[in-house]
């Protein structure tokens, strides 16, 4: 039986703040509660030992495939317990002190998804605990390139992925998203390697291969990153830029040139961007996600640098993680709606300013389209359809869904209609800045909720409710304007009836208007519809990863052979979990599980771990 610990999760959060506003009559009463959760992820005790600041000094070393060195702790025994304990997953640790000097430390016995808790002893008036460790074989967080799985092809490449609990594999740390600290960091690397981490970042190489690093906001463990490779920077502004393998530089600052009035159309809508700098990594193809928000350095996939801009709508989605996550952060991951809701909402705020509602209206839809197909794979009566979330005893990846992100994102959606957009932003605005680098549950979210927009309507603050603990999709959801997508079905319905695909008209077509087209076609098409669509729109070669990997999977349900070595390709450059799991999927479940076998284990060495953990159960184990 796991023992279940307790951590506060900020100090005396502000479930309502009702200061007097000019004008109004009387001192209105300021509620503030210390917010003490339950996280069920971490095995640390920090509610008892609160962790201040880490000192980190590591070395990378590629060729053992290991980081080894020293996490150095400031604490404070608030509760004067006789122990301190840490999270470490598959993590060597070679000797522990305590204010200088050595101590007998015990991991206790592997947990599942948990890892081996760390137990330090301490006395009550301990300051500083450095723990002397080295990363293992099993290290979830870590992917290590060689050479030839880069762009490059000259220098190999190592970068982290610490969402969801992983930073555990590679820091001992408390790793939980409710507790927060400061750190610096010293990175010794080969020479002719650039180091970067979630902080201040070097903008050109250092000639002795180490690198000093600086994150004076408090962030939680999940949000520590590094990548460490053949990395060149190239500026975009005076506050923003990317970095990139050189031969690839070019491409993704032209790609990403607007990033800069990204950031200014985010600090209109909720308030000014409190992290300095923001910058954006574009790593090796293997990255298993979209895009990863570490403070001041967004990791982003490669799969987003179409040429034409068309899928940058993913930096406005990080870049809205600045504010929603990294600033305001989940207590645990049975409420990660309130990050990724918030940002889905924020991200399409940001691309409204950017364009226009017509634009943001397709994204709207095709959020929608993917929240239906994630309810109809989990069940519409299945609690993990459920805004609020319980975890206990899985992986906290398993929450990891559309729910979060799409249900989420319509709730803020559904408020704002009813609140009227001028409140709901001046509301969003007011919760930002209010509760700044601390964390917040559920059930505090609504309180403020209640308390700061909601309090008159009763009967919407039950509606609200209903949204976050009931499964499926309320019938109340709203839905976008569908002014560009009828368009787009009208054309599909004439390629149905058996107009030639050249004839139709696509000219101003978006990558969006694609794949609503394509979407909603049926499966499968006939060779013949594929070879005449891929005849007018070469689909086979297309560059664009979002169009490709839904094409190929209409490929494989279609048995359209033209198109298998592309897909090959394709999976052979592509570790983006999104693109893998359900083009090979299709192939698992249309009685082609021999090529995804092959292709699989021809390439299984060029994905993630997490990549690997996922498409391994999918295809070796069935």
């Amino acid at each position: 039986m796991i023992k279940k610990l307790c951590c506060i999760v900020g100090i005396a959060l502000l479930a309502a703040s009702c200061k007097e506003n000019a004008g109004t009559k009387g001192t209105a009463e300021t509620k503030s509660t210390a917010a003490v959760v339950e996280d069920l992820h971490t095995q640390s005790n920090a509610a008892e030992v609160t962790m201040k600041h880490l000192d980190l000094d590591i070395n990378v070393d590629f060729a053992a495939r290991q980081i080894s060195g020293s996490a150095t702790w400031q604490i404070e025994n608030k509760a004067k317990v006789a122990n301190l304990k840490l999270d470490t997953y598959d993590l060597s640790i070679d000797s522990v002190t305590v204010d200088g000097a050595r101590v007998t430390h015990r991991l206790d016995s592997f947990v599942k998804h948990l890892g081996s808790c760390l137990n330090v002893p301490i006395a009550p008036a301990s300051k500083v605990v450095a723990v002397y460790y080295k990363s293992g074989k099993e290290a979830t967080a870590l992917q290590w390139l060689t050479p030839q799985q880069t762009l490059g092809k000259k220098q190999p490449f190592l970068y982290t992925q610490s969402e969801s609990i992983y930073a555990r594999s590679w820091i001992p740390c408390a790793d939980g998203p409710g507790i927060r600290y400061t750190y610096n960091a010293r990175v010794t690397v080969p020479k002719g390697l650039m180091a970067l981490m979630s902080a201040e970042n070097p903008q050109r190489l250092s000639d002795s291969g180490v690198y000093h690093f600086r994150m004076e906001m408090p962030v939680p463990a999940y949000l520590m990153a590094l990548a460490v490779g053949d990395i060149s920077f190239k500026a975009i502004d005076e506050k923003t830029g990317v970095y990139a393998e050189p031969n690839m530089l070019e491409k993704v600052h032209n790609e990403f040139a607007e990033t800069g009035k990204m950031v200014k159309a985010a600090g209109d809508l909720y308030g000014e961007y409190r992290w300095g700098r923001y910058d954006i990594l574009v790593l090796p193809p293997g990255f298993p996600i979209g895009g990863m928000e570490n403070p001041r350095l967004t990791f982003c996939t490669p799969t987003v640098i179409a040429g034409d801009r068309s899928l940058v709508n993913l930096i406005a989605h990080e870049l809205a993680h600045s504010w929603s996550g990294n600033l305001v952060t989940n207590a645990t991951w049975n409420d990660f709606w309130l990050n990724e809701g918030f940002t889905v909402y924020f991200e399409r705020r940001i691309s409204e300013a950017m364009n226009d509602k017509s634009y943001v209206d397709m994204l709207w839809e095709l959020g929608y389209q993917d929240l239906e197909k994630e309810v109809a794979d989990l069940g519409a009566a299945s609690p993990d359809t459920r805004l609020k979330l319980d975890l206990t005893g899985r992986d906290p990846d398993d929450g990891l869904t559309d729910i979060a992100y799409e249900k989420g994102a319509l709730l803020l959606r559904l408020i704002e209609e009813k609140a009227g957009r001028e409140k709901f932003d001046a509301f969003l605005k007011k919760y930002f800045s209010e509760h700044a680098f601390k964390t917040l549950t559920t059930e505090q979210f609504l309180s403020y909720l209640d308390d700061n927009l909601l309090k008159d309507d009763k009967e919407f603050r039950e509606v609200v409710r209903q949204w976050v603990y009931t499964p499926g999709i309320p019938q109340d959801a709203p839905r976008a304007a569908q002014e560009r997508f009828n368009k787009v079905n009208a054309e599909r319905d004439k390629f149905l009836a058996g107009t030639d695909a050249a004839t139709l008209a696509t000219t101003a077509w978006t990558t969006h208007e694609w794949l609503h087209f394509l979407r909603k076609l049926p499966r499968p098409l006939t060779t013949a519809q594929m070879a005449n669509l891929d005849k007018a729109y070469r689909f086979t070669q297309t560059g664009n990863s979002e169009i490709a990997d839904l094409w190929f999977i209409m490929s494989v349900a279609a048995g359209y052979d033209a198109a298998y070595p592309a897909m090959e390709q394709f999976l052979s450059a592509v570790g983006r979990r999104k693109f893998l799991e359900p083009l090979y999927e299709e192939m698992m479940t249309t009685g082609k599980a021999d090529m995804a076998k092959r292709i699989y284990t021809k390439y299984r060495m060029n994905y993630h771990p997490l990549a690997q953990t996922t498409l391994d159960k999918l295809i070796l184990k069935s």
